[in-house]
Formats: structure tokens, C-alpha cells, sequence
């Protein structure tokens, strides 16, 4: 694989992870907002294709149920990645879209590798679908291509066509560096958006910031909803990890310095964040409302992410 293609597929996998968690979030913000009950979809699709290959998923029923969410958040995620490593793929190879039209792209490509499957397996008909159903389905999937495409943008700057000017080598990692990518981390596990919001909102152009703002009130909003799973759920924690790891990506790439150990400091960043913020909602809610804790996190997170991407 050329460097450059392999630097394609590691920013989009970064793209993937931010659009899923930006995906969710807004997934989680509709139904907070109209009260709905979760999809169940993506478990009866599971169901489906260990049908189709001659298991099931076992387990008592408290355990099949576990299982069953678990493996529908993992088969989301791993959409999520690959649809991102794959516009990221694409982008090395020299396909580069306008932002509205590659985030428009991308999105549809979300929902074709989400509704494709379900409608292949016989989970649903989308031929039967009502408009209403469209449109809940598309406007995450929208926000995934939008929040994805801008974070390929942003990891993937590099001279304009025809600049004569030589590029260096990327310098090694400095202190610094490693250090705002983990502090970027923790704030990634406070908010799973704030990953790749930090480094867009002090570095990206509008649309981007525009976007990052709306994917990260998205998430505060449904994280206000008592029906929000948790952060250290097998859907929630790989996210946030992911986010941390990307965001610290952005910086090393701003920066024009070497990823490998800021990136590793942005996902132990992440995995600490998540902990901590379970910690301090749980403690706190022995002594304040849960939205009043879960607001000063929202203040915390924030601030950590916009300083350690300064």
C-alpha cells in the first residue's frame, strides 16, 4: 500500500469514528426530543445473519438480550469505520468532492451500508417505508457524512495542486503535543464529539465549525435523556476511544508531527476520560440533579477540548 493511500484509509478510519459518534448522538437527540423508543433494527439484523449462517445468539434471555445489543452497536460501528475507510481510500486516490456534496455523498453511503443489509436480510421492506421513516433515517446519516467528510478535510491538508514548495518529514512528537492529545482524550470522554470538535473548532474553516457545533449540541442534548445508555457501553467506549485517537491525529497532523504516540495518548486519554465522567455522574448524582452534573461536565469537557487544541 502507498503512503499515501495508507494515510487515506487512517483518516477515514478517524472520519468513520467521528461520524458514528456524531451519528449517535443525533440519533439519541430525536429520540430525547419525540420520546421513541429505540430502533430495533439493527438487533433483528443480527438475528437475521446468524440465521443465515446456521447459529443464533445464545445465552439466557437477560444474556441474548445483552448480546444481541452489543453486537448490533459493534456491526454500526464497523459501518461506520468502514464506510469511512473507505471515502478516506477514495480521497488518497485522488476523488475529491466539494463539502456539501461529499458530505452528501458519504452519508448516502452510510445509509446504503445500514438499509442494505436490513432490506437484503428481509428485516424490512424500504419500498414500504413512509416518508416520516426517510426522513428519521436520513438526517443521522446525513449528519455522519457531514461530520465524516469534514474530518477528512481537516486531516488530510497538504499542499494546493502545483505548489513547488518541498514537504518535510514530519518532526518527532513533541512533550507538548503528546500531552494536549491525551488532555484532548479526556474531553472526548466527557463528550464523544469533542474528539475531532477541539481541533475543528480552533483550526477548520465555517462549514466545518458549523458542523462540529451542531454534532456537539446534538450530544448534549441526548445525554440529558435518562434513556441514554451509558458511556462504558460496548456501542459508547469504542466511540469515545476512537474520537480521542482521531482528534489526536488532527493535532499531530496540524502540527506536522509524527501521530503514532499521540494517537495512543488521545485513546488512554479517552478511555480515562470515560471512567471519570461515569465516576463523577454517579457521585454526583448522590448530591446534585443528574443535569446539573451532567452540565458542569459539559462546561469541563468543552473547555479541556478547545485548550489542549489551541
Amino acid at each position: 500500500m502507498s503512503s499515501s493511500l495508507g494515510r487515506g484509509l487512517r483518516g477515514g478510519l478517524a472520519a468513520g469514528a467521528v461520524g458514528t459518534a456524531v451519528l449517535n448522538a443525533v440519533t439519541y437527540a430525536d429520540m430525547a426530543w419525540r420520546g421513541r423508543d429505540a430502533s430495533t433494527m439493527p438487533a433483528d439484523v443480527v438475528d437475521a445473519l446468524a440465521e443465515r449462517l446456521g447459529t443464533e445468539v445464545g445465552g439466557s434471555r437477560g444474556e441474548r438480550t445483552n448480546r444481541r445489543t452489543a453486537l448490533a452497536a459493534l456491526t454500526g460501528t464497523a459501518a461506520g469505520l468502514g464506510v469511512g475507510a473507505l471515502v478516506g481510500t477514495a480521497r488518497a486516490a485522488g476523488l475529491r468532492l466539494p463539502p456539501v456534496v461529499g458530505g452528501v455523498v458519504t452519508g448516502a453511503l452510510a445509509l446504503a451500508a445500514t438499509d442494505g443489509p436490513a432490506h437484503a436480510l428481509g428485516v424490512t421492506d424500504v419500498r414500504e417505508w413512509t416518508g416520516q421513516d426517510w426522513v428519521a433515517d436520513a438526517v443521522p446519516h446525513l449528519a455522519f457524512g457531514l461530520a465524516a467528510h469534514s474530518t477528512l478535510r481537516l486531516v488530510d491538508r497538504r499542499p494546493e495542486e502545483g505548489s513547488t514548495a518541498v514537504v518535510d518529514q514530519p518532526t518527532r512528537a513533541s512533550a507538548g503535543l503528546v500531552a494536549r492529545s491525551a488532555l484532548l482524550g479526556v474531553a472526548a470522554g466527557g463528550r464523544s464529539s469533542l474528539g475531532l470538535a477541539g481541533p475543528a473548532l480552533t483550526g477548520g474553516n465555517t462549514v466545518a465549525k458549523l458542523g462540529t457545533l451542531a454534532a456537539v449540541g446534538a450530544e448534549v442534548v441526548a445525554d440529558k435523556n435518562p434513556a441514554t445508555p451509558s458511556r462504558l457501553t460496548a456501542a459508547g467506549l469504542p466511540a469515545r476511544i476512537a474520537s480521542g485517537a482521531g482528534g489526536a491525529l488532527a493535532l499531530a497532523k496540524r502540527d506536522h508531527q509524527r501521530a503514532l504516540v499521540p494517537v495512543v495518548a488521545g485513546a488512554v486519554g479517552a478511555l480515562a476520560g470515560s471512567l471519570l465522567g461515569a465516576a463523577w455522574r454517579a457521585g454526583a448524582a448522590e448530591v446534585v440533579p443528574d443535569w446539573q452534573a451532567a452540565v458542569v461536565e459539559d462546561v469541563a469537557s468543552f473547555t479541556l477540548a478547545v485548550l489542549a487544541s489551541r
